[in-house]
């Protein structure tokens, strides 16, 4: 026999015992806190038409998905990212609803990388949607529900790092810069590559000013101050407009009470084109990557034929179980299953037993004693 056959390939992993325990009890604590919010399950296909993560629609690059065909032809991607499948469905059957409309999803998602230092390739994901529901009070909502999921889990080390698209899209606006370069500015701010930033706006011929402002993004990290010097800085209507909502957001967020999880980084910026204002990622020890990834999308939806705004986010289970075991954060378990013994004499007796703790749901396994294996 092959020894390919006993192993996965390279970014996939098998579960099992005390580990895939462990992360279901986590998935039943972030779900509960999400239902508390009033969000309904929904759920979606594994693999979609390639047209629904295609570069119009801003999410997952081509390269990086899990392409196949069907036995008609059409191009079908394994799912790289649960929103843009949400809005599809939203579009199709809530499409004349205007009442705010709250989705909740749990699944596997899939990225086809190869740079991925180690790290799993189809990884589970929950997540909300919050659609028809434009207000600073649903962003807040988003990040209060945050940090309530990732609390019920036990921890209690982790910040969310809150930004603003809208505040970079207004300083390349202010600057002339057109949707290539604000495109290529985009992914070497959010890979935190400002060196490569520097070289791309001298080589478009930006003005000096205004390559100042852009690669002064970095600076913009921390508490309300950070905010404040922002807003100061902005020559443009729009990213005025942007820091004023972050500030509106924090007031609300003091209301939840959660404000010493919060934190702000106007440099933060997603690889995901369809972010249109606020966007955020909650850190903890332990784990490189964010757990939470989250924003606004206000025209994502348009894209399938309904016009409406909307907010979401997705945690990363996995790495969340990693941070757990990272920062020896214990989940309690369901009980222990007992194990009851029996041989051919007492089977009744023993079947009886069983059944009678099972009723009170106490898990058993009932088995045939060693020797009479034979």
């Amino acid at each position: 026999m092959s020894q390919r056959l006993l192993h996965t390939p390279e970014g996939v992993r098998d579960l099992y015992g005390k580990e895939y325990a462990e992360k279901l009890q986590l998935e039943n604590r972030l779900r509960e806190s999400i239902h508390l919010y009033g969000y309904e399950d929904i759920q979606t296909p594994t693999f979609e038409f390639f047209d629904i993560f295609s570069r119009e629609i801003g999410t997952t690059p081509s390269k990086e998905l899990y392409k196949f065909f069907d036995k008609e032809g059409n191009t079908l991607v394994l799912r790289p990212d649960f929103t843009p499948s949400i809005a599809r469905c939203a579009a199709k059957y809530f499409c004349e609803e205007q009442v705010p409309l709250r989705f909740s999803y749990l699944g596997n998602t899939f990225t086809n990388t190869s740079n991925l230092q180690g790290k799993l390739k189809e990884v589970t994901q929950m997540g909300v949607e919050l659609i028809n529901e434009p207000s600073v009070e649903a962003d807040a909502e988003m990040i209060a529900l945050v940090v309530r999921a990732l609390r019920s889990t036990g921890l209690e080390r982790f910040q969310v790092a809150i930004g603003d698209v809208e505040y970079f899209k207004g300083l390349c606006e202010e600057a002339g810069l057109d949707e290539e370069t604000e495109l290529d500015l985009r992914a070497f701010i959010s890979g935190k590559n400002y060196f490569a930033a520097q070289a791309l706006l001298e080589e478009r011929g930006v003005a000096e000013a205004y390559q100042d402002r852009l690669l002064r993004l970095a600076d913009f990290f921390g508490d309300m101050g950070s905010l404040s010097e922002a807003g100061i800085l902005a020559g443009n209507e729009r990213s005025r407009r942007a820091i004023e909502r972050l500030e509106q957001m924090y007031s609300l967020l003091k209301q939840y009470g959660v404000e010493d999880f919060i934190s702000f980084d106007l440099g933060m910026l997603s690889k995901y084109r369809y972010y249109t204002g606020m966007i955020f990622k909650a850190y903890t020890y332990g784990v490189g990557e964010a757990v939470v990834k989250g924003g606004r999308y206000d025209r994502l939806l348009l894209q399938f034929g309904k016009d409406a705004p909307a907010v979401g986010f997705v945690m990363v289970v996995d790495s969340i179980l990693e941070a757990l075991s990272r920062q020896g954060v214990k989940l309690p378990l369901p009980e222990n299953v007992r194990k009851i013994y029996y041989n051919n004499e007492n089977y009744r007796e023993k079947l009886t037993e069983a059944e009678q703790l099972r009723s009170q749901e106490i898990p058993v396994e009932l088995t045939l004693q060693k020797e009479q294996h034979k």
